[in-house]
């Protein structure tokens, strides 16, 4: 699959569609199969305990996968997630940020399947993982 953004693309693309969250995602890279993710854990991302939120996991699962499929047809704004699953395997290291490693499955006209794996920074061992259906627009 070409790619049609880049990082810096992505991210400003990020930035002016989804200026309320953008701070809290970086672009690490963007592989033949897909993208790997950054979440910069904050405060805000925790649940007591000290350990990463499963809606804070979910988003970046689901941002990871949008951009994916951005870094192949472009700025499509209106691509939408249709279906996720996503199972929960360990707890996050605490005080380190969650890396999302996207693999497009199928990148259809109409729709992408993309599996995630999110493993905490420096760890080998998925904490989740997950595989999401997206719709694409008609151009």
């Amino acid at each position: 699959m070409t790619v049609k953004m880049d990082a810096a693309a992505l991210t400003v693309f990020l930035r002016d569609q989804f200026s309320q969250v953008a701070d809290q995602f970086r672009i690490e890279e963007i592989t033949e199969a897909g993208v790997t993710i950054r979440l910069i854990v904050k405060d805000s991302h925790l649940r007591p305990g000290g350990t990463v939120s499963g809606p804070a996991m979910f988003g970046l699962a689901d941002v990871a996968v949008y951009l994916a499929i951005l870094s192949r047809i472009g700025p499509v704004a209106l691509a939408v997630t249709t279906s996720c699953s996503m199972d929960f395997m360990r707890k996050p290291a605490a005080g380190r940020d969650l890396l999302a490693e996207v693999r497009l499955l199928k990148l259809g006209r109409q729709l992408a399947v993309g599996d995630v794996l999110i493993t905490s920074e420096g760890g080998e061992d998925p904490v989740a993982r997950a595989s999401f259906t997206y719709a694409i627009p008609p151009r």
